[in-house]
């Protein structure tokens, strides 16, 4: 019609993302040790290590991480064996598979997408630094503090 615009095309995220990678581990690629970087990362290979991007990571659909993941985003497509923190948005679309903790301010995980691992909502990237870095308590801890209440309740009884 006559003095309208066409609508723009939406883009999905994963094109958005695209546009913008400064680094990219391309399929059939394997790399072994700790990557960081300030632009976005795209993996399409092996990466074992881990991953330190002040933008967005991309991992593609052939792509695996055997480390953990500190990013902006997170868009995960392939197979992560590690914790993944990230400081804005995490997606786990139904083709990715995630096998450990997340530490994330926001969520989105497909239908068909696995994850095993326990997940932490933050409201700012301060918190999620936090939470990362705490470690939960070793067993042998917990068998201590178990022996040292039972001690005290023997105590109790004795009198």
């Amino acid at each position: 019609m006559l003095g309208k615009s066409k609508p723009t095309p939406t883009t999905t995220t994963v094109e958005t993302q695209t546009a913008k990678i400064g680094t990219i581990i391309g399929p059939g690629a394997i790399f072994k040790g700790d990557i960081s970087a300030p632009e976005a990362i795209r993996i399409d290979g092996t990466l074992t290590g881990n991953c330190d991007c002040k933008a967005n990571l991309i991992l593609g659909t052939e792509g695996q991480i055997k480390g953990n993941i500190r990013a902006q985003n997170v868009i995960l497509s392939g197979k992560v064996v590690g914790d993944v923190a990230a400081s804005g948005k995490l997606e786990l679309l139904a083709t990715g598979k995630l096998s450990g903790n997340i530490t994330a301010r926001s969520l989105v995980i497909d239908e068909d997408a696995f994850f095993d691992g326990r997940c932490a909502m933050v409201t700012n990237h301060a918190a999620a630094l936090e939470l990362e870095e705490e470690e939960p308590p070793k067993a042998e801890d917990k068998t201590e503090a178990e022996a040292k209440s039972n001690s005290k309740s023997d105590d109790v009884d004795k009198y």
